[in-house]
Parts: structure tokens; C-alpha cells; sequence
């Protein structure tokens, strides 16, 4: 797998999602058999690049190439110059955003709401390549089908892009107007790798080893793209490879290795973002990987009023430990359902908190 002449491991993705593909996260995801991560969105408005949120998110320290950066905005100028900044600050290849269907978004006429004005689009697009072909960086486009089911003019726009010189395009198998609800659809992905000869990643609705290899099968896509289904679970990058490669499922993450790559996560995370935003940056992530496991929603609720980053980190280390206890694999979600008390049902003693304060429990957090 390829982009222009950067060579990938593989062709396993991590979409970018604000909020959560920051480097911490990408670093994790790319150790557990992501192949390739994409920045958040990094804005094209000048006036907010030294703000405190774009400098972490241009921030690639120690982070493992190819760096790939998605820039956002309506501009050719100004995303020009934003491709420009971002390669300074160490991007690789460059991705331009035209797949957010957020509406602060979309009501400034950035993200997917370009796919409606497909001049300005084209112009975006020739603007970056032209920015980027000077330093020998690789341009790629992510895109929905378009703007609603009346209107998908994915493949249209696609073969435009092609022809102006971007190196791969991503489809999110949704319109605009879809947002993320209802379920993607993967015709149009088909479509446009059918129309196109740079490679073509499928987005949307990839959770699990078999949807892969089936979105595979229908689309005929160069490479995946996983974003949601990766939020607390990472390693099912590890998993569809797995799959993909041997035909047969993987068996469960041991806990106590979850449970180290968990920890490791939280130590680069705030290492970030620092003692305060680290702390509340990263209670969604660790609610993410507890969810579905038994205990999770109670151990989140006590978790969520911790305030500092060896309380956080601690806690979720014993609420592991005690879990390896009980589950020396991660335990499935139907594991968790079966094992979560009906009202006025006890639950299993290690996984219980216990509120008197002279108990030891490990799942004690005052």
C-alpha cells in the first residue's frame, strides 16, 4: 500500500475525529496494527494556529511517520498556506477535510458541505497539490457520498481530484445529511474505486473482522479506514489483520495486556495536555474501554471525580487488576450484559465497590 512514493505497512487506517485522534491516541492505535493514522482536523484561519488547541494538534514529537495532517477550511489561499505550515511542523502527506458533517462545520461551507460547490472544491484541491508537489508531498482527500441521497456526486468529484493531482481518496459511505446515523452504505465506494486508478479507502460502519473482509469484498477498496469502532477498543486493527491474513478470529487481549496498553496511553496523554485538560481529556477514552466490560459503568462514574493524573492512573489500574482477576481475557460485551445485576442483584464481590472506607477494595477510589 501506497501514497504517492510513502511506502505503508499495511492498509488498516485510523480516520481522524476531533477529539480523539491525538497523537497519544494515533501512537497507540499504530502499536496495536493501524498501519496508518490521521491527524484532527487542523484549521486553515492563521489567526488560530498558535492557540493552544492547534499546537497540540501540529504537535508530532516522538510521533512514528508517515505524519499525515487533515487541514479544514474554504479558502484555496489559506489552505495552501495551512498545507504549507503543517509540513513545516513535520507533516508527510497532507489530507483535506470534505467529510465532517459537524454543523459548525458545514455552516462556514467547509467539511462535506464543499461536495455541494464543487468548483470551490476543485479549487481547494489544486491549491494544496500545488502547495505540496514543490516539497514532494502527497495530497489525499477524504469525502462522503455527497450531500444527500439525491445528490451523491462522490464519484464526480473524485475523478476531478484524481485528475488534479491527489494520491488517494477516502469515502465515508454517508452523506452529508446522514451525519453518522442510519448505516453506511458502500455502492458509491465501489463506484468511485471503479472510476479511479489511486487508490481508494472504504470508511463507515467497520466494527469487526468480518465487516471488514466484507466491505472489503463489496467495494474492492485499496485499504480500510476505522473510526469509531476504535474508540476503547484500538487493537481491533490487530484483530481484522489478524483475520485478514489467517482467516480466523483472534482470541481476546489478555486484560493485563489491556490493561499495559491502557496505562501507557494515559502517560503519553498527559504528557500532552498536562495535569488538568490531561485528566478530563482522558476520562472519555477510559470510559470508552470500560464500557462494555463488567463493572464499567460504575467504576466510570467514580473515575469521572478524579481530579489528578496519579489518582486517574491508579484507579484504573486497580479496576483492571481486579478485572484480570475474574476475566483473564477481556471479557466479550455479551459477558458484560450477562454479568451486569438486575435491580437488587448482587454483583460478583471483586467487582463490586465496596463504600465503607476501611475495605481495600481495589475498586475504592476515595
Amino acid at each position: 500500500m501506497h501514497i504517492g512514493p510513502i511506502e505503508l505497512p499495511n492498509a488498516l487506517f485510523v480516520a481522524p475525529m476531533a477529539g480523539v485522534t491525538d497523537r497519544p491516541f494515533r501512537s497507540l492505535c499504530r502499536r496495536l496494527g493501524a498501519g496508518y493514522a490521521v491527524s484532527e482536523m487542523v484549521t486553515s484561519q492563521r489567526a488560530l494556529w498558535k492557540s493552544l488547541k492547534t499546537s497540540r494538534r501540529a504537535n508530532h514529537e516522538g510521533e512514528r511517520a508517515p505524519i499525515a495532517v487533515q487541514i479544514a477550511g474554504v479558502d484555496p489561499v489559506e489552505m495552501a498556506d495551512a498545507a504549507r505550515y503543517n509540513i513545516d511542523r513535520g507533516a508527510q502527506i497532507i489530507d483535506i477535510n470534505m467529510g465532517c458533517p459537524a454543523k459548525k462545520v458545514c455552516q462556514t461551507w467547509a467539511g462535506s458541505a464543499l461536495m455541494s460547490n464543487e468548483p470551490l472544491a476543485l479549487q481547494i484541491i489544486e491549491a494544496v497539490v500545488a502547495a505540496c508537489a514543490p516539497l514532494s508531498v502527497p495530497v489525499t482527500l477524504k469525502m462522503r457520498t455527497g450531500r444527500c441521497d439525491s445528490e451523491r456526486n462522490a464519484v464526480a468529484l473524485a475523478r476531478a481530484a484524481e485528475a488534479a493531482g491527489i494520491a488517494m481518496v477516502t469515502v465515508h459511505g454517508r452523506t452529508r445529511e446522514q451525519g453518522y446515523t442510519g448505516c453506511a452504505e458502500y455502492d458509491t465506494v465501489a463506484a468511485v474505486k471503479a472510476a479511479l486508478r489511486i487508490p481508494v479507502v472504504a470508511n463507515g460502519d467497520i466494527d469487526s473482522p468480518l465487516k471488514a473482509k466484507e466491505v472489503l469484498r463489496l467495494t474492492g477498496a485499496d485499504a480500510l479506514m476505522i473510526g469509531r469502532a476504535a474508540q476503547g477498543r484500538p487493537w481491533i486493527f490487530m484483530e481484522v489483520a489478524h483475520f485478514l491474513s489467517h482467516g480466523t478470529l483472534m482470541p481476546a487481549p489478555a486484560t493485563r495486556d489491556v490493561q499495559q496498553w491502557l496505562l501507557a496511553h494515559l502517560e503519553d496523554h498527559y504528557g500532552l495536555y498536562g495535569e488538568q485538560a490531561g485528566v478530563r481529556t482522558a476520562r472519555k477514552h477510559i470510559g470508552w474501554a470500560v464500557h462494555d466490560v463488567p463493572g464499567g459503568d460504575a467504576f466510570r462514574q467514580r473515575m469521572n471525580a478524579l481530579e489528578t493524573c496519579v489518582d486517574q492512573q491508579a484507579a484504573l489500574r486497580d479496576f483492571l487488576e481486579e478485572l484480570a482477576q475474574v476475566h483473564p481475557a477481556w471479557p466479550s460485551p455479551a459477558q458484560a450484559s450477562a454479568l451486569t445485576p438486575r435491580p437488587g442483584q448482587k454483583t460478583h464481590a471483586s467487582l463490586r465497590a465496596r463504600p465503607a472506607a476501611n475495605e481495600p477494595s481495589l475498586l475504592r477510589l476515595a
